[in-house]
């Protein structure tokens, strides 16, 4: 499954300056917040995929006006030909009153919310979120800091993947890591503007095969159906 990643900071490359065709080979498109909703809908129109996102900090206008044609997973488990996919976007708060910053304990509990449903598909694969994880490519002022709740589900639920952005690569005050490894064996990669990869039929379970009976018999039913 051939993947492209934005986030942050529109590519002129698939927007001012586009050329045909230059999106037709993805299978999905996955945005980490902080990008123009006409940017986020030009490039679901052009692609042949469906685009996910979450929103980043800087996404209020999102809630009132979603891209059209565009798919938010905020706070789901999102299943895509198989491939389960977590949202939870926004990032630490610092200013009072605004949607889409959170502390550390409302992190937490949007998690907590969600566990039903990564309980049901027994687990997930891809963890899509705006803001690092704590000590993984954040920095150390309130705004950019990562969720410290984000290394406890890691580690508890040992994604394929984490995608993520907010920390820019043209910040000065701190190298830029595009991708690493987390401790929990999860790869970590920074969307900021564009990212591709290619993520193999061995990383995630074939539908209907996740090991959870009531979840693989409602997505077997389903693929019967698409199929016939």
């Amino acid at each position: 499954m051939k993947v492209l990643l934005l986030a942050d900071e529109e590519d002129k490359a698939l927007w001012d300056f586009y050329k045909p065709g230059v999106l037709k080979d993805y299978d999905l498109i996955i945005s980490c917040g902080d990008l123009h909703r006409s940017y986020l809908e030009f490039i679901v129109t052009m692609a042949s995929c469906p685009l996910l996102y979450v929103r980043g900090n800087h996404d209020e206008s999102l809630r009132k006006e979603p891209p059209e044609g565009c798919i938010c997973i905020e706070d789901k488990v999102f299943d895509y030909k198989g491939l389960r996919i977590l949202g939870l976007g926004g990032s630490m708060r610092y200013l009072p009153y605004r949607y889409d910053q959170y502390t550390e304990e409302d992190m937490k509990s949007r998690i907590k919310k969600v566990n039903r449903e990564i309980t049901l598909r027994n687990g997930f694969d891809v963890l899509v979120t705006h803001a690092p994880a704590a000590g993984h490519g954040d920095l150390t002022d309130l705004p950019h800091r990562g969720f410290e709740c984000f290394n406890t589900l890691l580690m508890e639920q040992k994604p394929k993947y984490m995608f993520y952005g907010h920390v820019h690569a043209t910040y000065s005050n701190r190298a830029f890591i595009r991708r690493e490894k987390h401790e929990s064996g999860t790869v970590l990669i920074n969307a900021y503007k564009r990212y591709e990869l290619e993520i193999g039929p061995d990383e995630y379970p074939a539908v209907g095969e996740t090991g959870s009976f009531l979840y693989d018999l409602v997505m077997g039913i389903k693929e019967k159906r698409r199929k016939y």
